[in-house]
């Protein structure tokens, strides 16, 4: 019987990014998500809400675009798989951690980390302002984006686009 072993998460930042490098020069980013679930309790009619905190490390080039680009509190789309490794404390005892090891990473919001209304009137610059957190110079920016509307004709360089507003220009 096949299984799938498979996470998304969109959430928060809890903390900035900490890369390291290994002994072989691979780039490893540890992060935290903040997820938040809400509901009303049914016998006192309040409003609750629980707040889960979500261990996540990149590998390779991904760590390395998300150790340059994510910052605590901004809006982020992870999908991964999760892990649990076993481990000795310094006192001795075995100790356990799962963690998602992500495979895809979406930046959500704008350039300052805010989440954009659907039709904000920035939306036109969006593309604009990603091309400009990747360091293109003026020329590449003011370029029309691709007319074909086929996705493998984008531009892969671009690790970030607003995934949840309506007609968005997606990477």
């Amino acid at each position: 019987m096949a299984s799938v072993n498979k996470v998304i998460l969109v959430g928060n930042l809890g903390r900035d990014p900490e890369v390291r490098y290994s002994a072989e020069g691979s780039a490893i980013c540890n992060i935290s998500i903040a997820t938040t679930s809400q509901w009303k309790d049914r016998t006192s009619g309040e409003r609750r809400e629980e707040t889960e905190r979500h261990r996540v490390v990149f590998y390779n080039r991904l760590a390395e675009i998300a150790g340059e680009y994510l910052r605590k509190g901004r809006p982020v789309y992870v999908e991964g798989r999760l892990r649990t490794r076993k481990w000795t404390g310094q006192d001795g005892q075995e100790r356990f951690t799962t963690e998602v090891i992500a495979e895809q990473m979406q930046m959500l919001g704008g350039r300052d980390g805010e989440a954009q209304q659907p039709n904000s009137p920035l939306q036109g610059q969006q593309r604009n302002n990603y091309a400009d957190a990747t360091g293109r110079d003026q020329q590449q920016r003011q370029s029309p984006p691709p007319s074909s509307g086929n996705l493998a004709d984008m531009d892969d360089d671009i690790p970030f686009a607003p995934l949840l507003s309506r007609n968005a220009y997606c990477i």
